[in-house]
């Protein structure tokens, strides 16, 4: 689905997302594709959305 190097995007995590530890993600959005993983296992498998489906889960988790 996406021919972005995983190893080489640059990652954010949620402002949401405390220190303590919990359940978080990151978020890469090089332009082809949205990448999503396990903040605590970054190495791991990781997740790749095209922007629209990305788009629609945002409005669809925020109430637009």
């Amino acid at each position: 689905m996406s021919t972005e190097d995983p190893a080489r995007l640059a990652w954010f995590k949620s402002s949401y997302s405390g220190n303590e530890g919990g359940e978080c993600v990151e978020v890469a959005a090089p332009p082809g594709a949205v990448h999503v993983r396990d903040s605590k296992a970054p190495a791991r498998a990781q997740l790749a959305f095209p922007r629209a489906q990305w788009a629609a889960f945002v409005d669809f988790a925020t109430g637009r």
